[in-house]
């Protein structure tokens, strides 16, 4: 069902921002204001803003900006609907509850919809598991030394050789084909419909919610391919999602393990450590290191030993790291994962080696070296030049020093040689890096020049948020029709109506008024704009006469672009021109 705009404006009303984002992110006043680090991007300095006058949060780093509805939607991934009752549940705000009508079913958000089917489809692959029609599927987990309770905690299922049995069983469940059709659970064809994963044991894929958002399905035989993902849907992103999270979040451990695959994971949770994660069939991307962020400041890699393991993890190092998080790297040799390790050495012992995993760096020069011959002196000498360039780029001195140290014992080099080699190569590294930022800097410029008339519209609406009352005092030169930018055209009449209607302005109101998070971000950016001038022009007229000029003057040449009537030409001229003896007084 629809909630009325006046019920949600109550729920949001009654939840302070400022509490509900602080129990994610630890937050310190300053001025009217609250500061943190970005949950949505890896930062050093805090830029992300938390207000309460205005009840909003916007990043200056990232640009990621909403109100209280926004923040749960994109940091635990609710839908509107999920938001809203969280929020009505913690303020004691009691939502009319009632059965929805045929036409709404229809209607029904596509996420919750999704949910549901998942949660059936889940449920689907359970019961076959345990079926006689599982066996297959039972009898190879049983063999890969799961227990019964940890297929449960896990939720394992099978999906069996009829090609439309979940199909079918969803149609008995009431969804339709147009529901199911981008689904990612079953193809829907002119010619039939047939399911995605077939004569496979099944690995429900859940959200750090509990709520199952995918599937991944191991083939039964030689069928390829031997791992099949669900595809990405609005619930499903690879990018963003983690297996096993859900259970690693809770973890008392101070890291969590990042491994290759569902078994892995598996294997690890039955042997105790359960701080184990996986990637979805995918490589690591920035937002995986931002989900573990919240949860960790370390990880420990534990990819395969074999030769795809180890690039696997010279990608995902980086990106780790980028994200804040200090890595180590597990050694599982002369075992290929941690599934294989356990099954022959131990939980206990792979945990001694846990305990043994080097740091990042370290592993990266053990990979290099690999690539030299030690014994030749021609390959050990250009080694030595790579090992150099790799040590020169850590920016912190001690630790630069330290891994010298480091690296010479292991490489059995002196290390005042490989200091100076260091050094050498650390006074060219300012000069390549200055190439490399130029094309940046010519795409910056670029954008600057494009946003020039923006800015003035941007930084007028700023004003009209921080001081309200200007709108009034300004209605004889600026109307909502002067944003010629198509959204901030669409900000000022909301604001414009408001101001009207209410005598104030509420910035977290407006933003509920754009449904899509891109556009809500945006809003934020104006309601928080960092001014380059005083963020309200009290003593500043001379400044705010210029702004309105500038806004009313790209108007007017809008206008003009947009007219092919002589006589319009020449009143629009002559207001352009009266432009210049314009003087705001306050």
């Amino acid at each position: 069902m629809r909630y009325p705009e006046e019920l949600i404006e109550e729920v949001r009303s009654r939840n302070d921002i400022v509490d509900l984002i602080s129990t994610h992110v630890p937050l310190k006043k300053k001025g009217s204001s609250y500061f943190g680090n970005c949950p949505f991007h890896n930062e050093k300095t805090p830029s992300f803003s938390v207000s309460r006058d205005k009840q909003m949060y916007y990043c200056f780093g990232c640009g990621a900006g909403g109100n209280i509805f926004t923040f749960l939607m994109e940091y635990e991934n609710y839908t509107f609907v999920e938001a809203l009752e969280y929020l009505a549940q913690r303020s004691g705000v009691e939502l009319p509850k009632q059965e929805l009508t045929g036409k709404e079913k229809e209607e029904m958000d596509q996420k919750t919809l999704l949910r549901g089917m998942n949660k059936a489809a889940a449920g689907y692959f359970y019961f076959l598991l345990r079926n006689k029609r599982g066996e297959r599927g039972m009898a190879y987990l049983k063999g890969r030394g799961l227990s019964e309770e940890t297929m449960k905690k896990f939720g394992l299922g099978f999906a069996d050789i009829y090609r439309d049995g979940l199909y079918q069983y969803l149609k008995s469940k009431g969804y339709k084909d147009s529901q199911m059709k981008d689904s990612g659970l079953v193809t829907i064809e002119e010619r039939g419909a047939y399911d995605k994963f077939f004569n496979r044991v099944i690995f429900p894929i859940v959200d750090v919610n509990n709520r199952v958002i995918g599937f991944g399905g191991r083939v039964m035989g030689d069928g390829q391919p031997k791992y099949l993902n669900s595809k990405e849907t609005l619930l499903f992103d690879k990018s963003r999602n983690l297996y096993g999270l859900n259970f690693a979040r809770s973890s008392r451990k101070p890291y969590l393990i990042i491994c290759e695959g569902y078994l892995d994971v598996i294997s690890m949770h039955q042997a105790g450590l359960t701080n184990t994660v996986a990637s979805l069939g995918t490589a690591f991307t920035s937002a995986h290191g931002l989900l573990l962020k919240r949860y960790t400041s370390e990880v420990i890699l534990s990819y395969d030993s074999d030769e795809a393991g180890q690039k696997a993890a010279l990608r995902a190092i980086p990106i780790l790291k980028e994200a804040g998080l200090t890595v180590r790297v597990l050694n599982l040799a002369p075992y290929k994962d941690p599934d294989e390790f356990i099954k022959n050495l131990g939980a206990s012992e792979l945990e001694k080696r846990i305990s043994e995993a080097v740091p990042s760096l370290m592993f990266e020069l053990q990979v290099m070296a690999l690539r030299y011959n030690q014994q030749d002196p021609e390959s050990r000498t250009a080694f030595q030049h790579e090992l150099a360039k790799k040590l020169a780029a850590i920016p912190e001195v001690l630790e630069r020093n330290n891994y010298i140290e480091a690296a010479a014992n292991q490489y059995f080099m002196s290390s005042k040689e490989l200091s100076r080699l260091v050094d050498r190569y650390g006074t060219m590294i300012p000069f390549e890096k200055k190439k490399e930022e130029e094309p940046v800097l010519r795409e910056q410029m670029k954008k600057e020049k494009e946003d020039a008339k923006k800015q003035p519209q941007k930084l007028l609406l700023t004003w009209f948020v921080n001081k309200p009352e200007l709108i009034e005092k300004l209605s004889n030169y600026i109307g909502p029709e002067d944003f010629i930018e198509p959204f901030y055209h669409a900000v000022a009449i909301l604001l414009y109506e408001q101001y009207e209607e209410e005598g104030k302005v509420s910035p977290a109101k407006i933003i509920s008024q754009f449904p899509d998070a891109k556009d809500q971000a945006e809003a934020a950016s104006l309601f928080n704009a960092r001014l380059k001038v005083a963020p309200l022009p009290k003593d500043n007229e001379k400044v705010l006469t210029d702004i309105v000029r500038k806004v009313k003057g790209n108007s007017i040449e809008e206008e003009m672009n947009h007219s092919t009537d002589i006589v319009k030409w020449q009143e629009l001229i002559q207001k352009k021109a009266e432009l210049q003896k314009l003087h705001i007084s306050l």
